[in-house]
């Protein structure tokens, strides 16, 4: 570099520079270790050696493969070949084309011949020295044969001791002892920016290990799971695998990917292993899961429907529909209410209380927290067992107008049919009412904390609104019930 300087100044700046920079040089040297501190600083912040949790964890990982049984259906080629089965590829395996003089198949008889072939391959992990192994519920689900392979190539048959959908977990058992489990860590206490490790076999490759942070927590995808987001790199075929911490604890079950093209893209999904923990005790007991259940239908509480009912902040579940034969409708929940405490817990979220209650054993006394006409109630409900929800359409209600007018709101409002006592029926909605979403057919239950029984009363209530101000009021459409903000005109 060639430095310019003219006049006296520019040499005395130019000289007290160098001084500077030779005393600077000489201080650095001159001190014992002092380059070696600064490589030693540098080590510090550089990224984690990997190879001792590789080397500890990785032989308790294993490589999934299943196959499943399929009917083979021939074509007319070949000597002795059924040229029918060429009709029947299309047209479905009953059909009997006219001409070939063959028997027609009896409906539901199953193919005279099956192979079977691959499935899919995924990948799980041992977590007792008896052989049991974890993996997800889409790896195993309808695989006539599934098969366990081991880092040093053995190979097992593995049997199914219980699956779970709702939060995609499978347990199963291979004929094994003095297998090496992965220590269990504390899913409870990741942070996001914290580093971890998977292990599994994408697209077939087993033992591949991929790293990577925690970059959310509690990420709400489903009714029973908060799961882990990371941008470790997860593909088709490491589902099933560990979440690795830099203890070597497994604190995760990778699961899911979030892609456009089927592969990875910067966001993966693993399930808790606390939450995975609590379902493998129940499928080792009984084979199965066994939820709670309260009987209601939620929604979550939005900010402008928060202010209006006097909640500090938008909290909680919004009961949207109460099944009259459930446990939340004998403990006296409504539609309307919103659900802030269960059993203790706080419920910040919508999704909150399906966790809470699922994990909850049926036949539990619990008490319910409700916000309900600007306080808050305390419930008694005994929790139910959670099966299969059933649901029926709406009920088609005609009936003649008792006004030809719209109100402030822009309704105008009829008895309910059927001899049901409970709030009115929209007949028309404009204005204000209409641009809130309010339709013919919707049932009007409440106009901010006051109960609608009659066409009569509702009028009273409406005439006395406050035009300054925008009410509240709990539409019931379809067997569910939501809040909407409407401004009196």
């Amino acid at each position: 570099m060639i430095l310019s300087y003219s006049g006296n100044s520019g040499s005395s700046t130019l000289a007290r520079w160098v001084a500077g920079t030779v005393a600077s040089l000489a201080l650095v040297f001159s001190v014992p270790g002092g380059v070696a501190q600064a490589q030693d600083n540098t080590a510090q912040v550089a990224l984690p050696d990997f190879t001792r949790i590789v080397a500890e964890t990785e032989g308790s990982v294993v490589n999934i493969r299943t196959t499943e049984t399929v009917p083979v259906r021939g074509g007319a080629r070949g000597p002795g070949a059924d040229p029918s089965e060429l009709f029947r590829w299309f047209f479905g395996p009953d059909f009997n084309p006219p001409g070939f003089g063959q028997a027609p198949r009896t409906p539901g008889q199953p193919q005279p011949r099956e192979r079977t072939v691959p499935r899919g391959i995924g990948s799980g992990f041992v977590i007792s020295k008896d052989g049991y192994v974890l993996t997800n519920n889409h790896v195993v689900n309808n695989a006539n044969d599934i098969f366990v392979t081991m880092t040093d190539g053995t190979e097992y048959t593995a049997k199914v001791i219980g699956t779970d959908a709702r939060t995609d977990i499978a347990l199963l058992k291979i004929d094994a002892d003095g297998l090496k489990p992965l220590p269990i860590g504390d899913s409870d206490e990741l942070k996001k920016g914290q580093w971890v490790l998977a292990i599994g076999s994408p697209f077939g490759l087993d033992s591949t290990v991929t790293a990577g942070i925690i970059s959310a927590i509690n990420r709400d995808t489903g009714d029973y799971l908060p799961f882990i987001q990371t941008d470790v790199a997860v593909n088709p075929g490491n589902s099933g695998g560990p979440l690795i911490n830099l203890d070597g604890q497994v604190v995760g079950i990778n699961s899911q990917i979030v892609s456009r093209s089927g592969g990875f893209m910067g966001i993966s999904l693993a399930i808790p292993i606390d939450e995975a923990l609590r379902v493998v005790e129940q499928l080792k007991a009984h084979g199965k899961v066994t939820r709670g259940r309260i009987g209601v239908q939620i929604t979550e509480v939005a900010d402008d429907v928060a202010k209006a009912l006097g909640l500090d902040k938008a909290k909680g579940a919004m009961v949207s529909n109460v099944d009259p034969d459930g446990p939340a409708a004998k403990a006296g929940v409504h539609a309307g209410d919103v659900i802030l405490n269960f059993n203790g817990h706080e419920i910040d979220h919508m999704a909150d209380l399906p966790r809470l209650v699922g994990a909850t054993q049926p036949d539990t006394r619990t008490t319910l927290k409700v916000w309900r006409k600007g306080k808050t109630v305390e419930l008694k409900v005994k929790v139910g067992e959670l099966t299969e929800e059933q649901s029926s359409g709406p009920a088609q209600n005609e009936g003649p107008a008792t006004d030809s007018t719209v109100d402030r709101l822009g309704l105008r409002v009829q008895s309910v049919p059927d001899g049901d006592t409970q709030g009115v029926l929209v007949d028309l909605s404009e204005g204000a009412a209409a641009e809130s979403g309010i339709e013919p057919g919707d049932i009007i239950l409440r106009i901010n904390d006051s109960d609608i029984h009659n066409p009569k009363q509702y009028a009273e209530i409406v005439a006395k609104l406050d035009e300054s101000r925008p009410v509240v009021v709990l539409v019931s459409r379809d067997q569910q019930s939501q809040w909407v903000i409407v401004k009196p005109e």
